[in-house]
């Protein structure tokens, strides 16, 4: 059993919180994703025609995480908010990038919404995984550098479990332990809002998406909802909800 779990100080500070946990058992990595290359290519064509762009700093989504950072001492400038980084590549580059079919789904719905995502191999994390804010003397491995270790400051919000730390600055970098690869078969996957009166409605949708591009490659997807008011969330276990579909790999426009 893994449990999700936001501290008391971190829900005091950030009392809107809503974070969606969709978990994905017996995925297939390796196999073909069509849907998920049909929701890449739509957001590529879309923002290559003028359609669509990324949210950016000026947009309230991205704002809030900008504020939020400034609070525990990071400057969101210099170390951005994962979906903040990931749309300003997007504008540069006019492509997402291809990772993975687990990493790429949840990059496309991360970026399409304007909500940070990320993602953890289930069988890499230890024990529970707290959001809290850092005491400095933590370890954190940045992804795509297995010989580094830091320590993240005294006052950071991070995850961790057991073993280290798992994100730092909440959602800027995941660890390279817990990473995603085409060989992963246990995954949670995260969605996060710091303010789920305004954006609720859209991390719900975001999670359903997300669902629906696991749920075709997947034994069995679920989605749980971490908050002030439900703190705590267990996710090795049976699927609460059935599992949902997402035709043609298109990302639902929620108003």
């Amino acid at each position: 059993m893994t449990a999700f779990h936001i501290a008391p100080a971190v829900a005091d500070a950030f009392p809107d919180t809503l974070i969606a946990v969709v978990t994905a058992t017996g995925l297939r990595g390796h196999e073909s994703w069509p849907d998920t290359t049909t929701a890449l290519q739509d957001l590529e064509q879309q923002l290559a025609d003028g359609t669509w762009q990324p949210a950016d700093e000026t947009d309230p989504r991205i704002e809030a995480w900008h504020t939020a950072y400034r609070s525990f001492g990071t400057n969101p400038r210099r170390i951005r908010p994962s979906v903040d980084a990931l749309g300003r590549r997007f504008m540069k580059k006019g492509t997402l990038p291809r990772i993975n079919p687990a990493v790429d789904s949840y990059n496309a719905v991360s970026v399409y919404h304007g909500l940070p995502a990320g993602a953890f191999d289930l069988d890499h994390v230890t024990g529970d995984v707290d959001i809290r804010y850092a005491d400095g003397t933590e370890e954190f491995t940045p992804l795509g550098e297995p010989g580094t270790v830091e320590n993240p400051k005294p006052g950071e919000i991070i995850y961790t479990d057991t073993n280290g730390v798992l994100t730092r600055h909440w959602n800027h970098r995941d660890a390279h332990r817990t990473r995603v690869t085409e060989d992963s078969t246990h995954v949670a996957f995260v969605l996060e809002t710091l303010h789920a009166t305004r954006d609720g409605h859209l991390l719900k949708a975001a999670a359903l998406e997300l669902q629906g591009l696991l749920a075709p490659h997947a034994e069995q997807t679920a989605v749980y909802y971490l908050s002030p008011d439900q703190p705590q969330v267990t996710v090795w276990g049976p699927a609460p909800v059935p599992r949902l579909g997402l035709a043609a790999g298109k990302l639902s426009q929620v108003p």
